[in-house]
């Protein structure tokens, strides 16, 4: 299985964003939790179109 920089780097934004997310909810900062809610989700996205591009490569190599 090989990974591609989009899944890597979407993952890393994924913890990133969840670690602000919690720490906002524990200060009492909500600005901090959307900015983390936003990023854990840009990182999803991210990941996933990593994925779905190694899913192409993947199939394209099979024909």
């Amino acid at each position: 299985m090989t990974i591609n920089r989009d899944q890597v780097q979407g993952r890393v934004d994924e913890v990133k964003g969840a670690i602000k997310e919690t720490a906002g909810k524990t200060v009492g900062n909500p600005s901090l939790q959307v900015k983390g809610n936003i990023e854990k989700n840009l990182g999803k996205v991210q990941a996933k179109v990593g994925d779905v591009t190694e899913d192409l490569k993947k199939s394209s190599k099979q024909k």
